[in-house]
């Protein structure tokens, strides 16, 4: 679990597109912060501390300066490029509230199964997980190091933290190891389907405040 990240917090009292463009070019970020059936507060972040927050895997965060609340980075709005966070949305919590919140898998390895000429697929990118809210980790790493040809790995497979229970069905595959299927051009423009793009970031429809 990462440490706790300090932010130092702005009430926001101008809104607008406009603002919003003039905010980011001071090194301040639009949130909002919600939850626990409170009134909710439009703050400003400074850019430098958010953006090390994120870096280091802080998701539970101290609020400080216009107000003192403990918060979860529930949500970032990035730009098109995936380089720059437009707006954040924090949730309310305590330190010890049990909370579900979905966290990525990592690949971490070489699965001796390659050598063999498998291909190593990560079938499943994210789990869910119930956890206090001071123990979300930043990610699951999947270790692949002893994964041959033809074996898998399922969410039962995992190691997870002693501190967080798995909501995700136990059975679903989380890592293959097996033979390359190749898929002609011609069959793929018959059957409509278009190559999956790895890293492609879908545009936030979500508009700005």
């Amino acid at each position: 679990m990462a440490e706790v990240a300090i932010l130092n917090v702005e009430f926001r009292e101008e809104f607008g597109k406009r603002v919003n463009r003039r905010l980011r070019a001071s090194g301040k970020v639009p949130a909002i912060l919600y939850g626990h059936k409170e009134k909710n507060v439009s703050l400003l972040i400074p850019v430098e501390t958010l953006d090390a927050a994120l870096r280091h895997g802080n998701r539970f965060v101290q609020l400080t300066g216009a107000l003192r609340e403990k918060a979860l980075i529930k949500e970032c709005q990035w730009d098109t490029w995936g380089k720059d966070v437009l707006h954040v949305d924090l949730a309310r919590v305590s330190e010890h509230e049990k909370i579900k919140v979905v966290v990525p898998l990592e690949l971490r390895g070489e699965a001796p199964g390659a050598k063999d000429g498998g291909v190593v697929k990560l079938q499943l990118h994210e789990i869910e997980l119930e956890c206090e809210a001071s123990a979300v980790p930043e990610k699951i790493d999947v270790n692949i190091n002893h994964l041959e040809f033809g074996q898998l790995i399922h969410v039962s497979d995992l190691h997870i933290p002693a501190s967080s229970t798995v909501l995700t069905e136990q059975t679903l595959l989380v890592v293959s190891c097996a033979e390359a299927v190749e898929v002609s051009e011609e069959k793929a423009a018959a059957d409509g389907a278009e190559p999956e793009v790895i890293g492609r970031k879908k545009e936030d429809e979500k508009s700005e405040e």
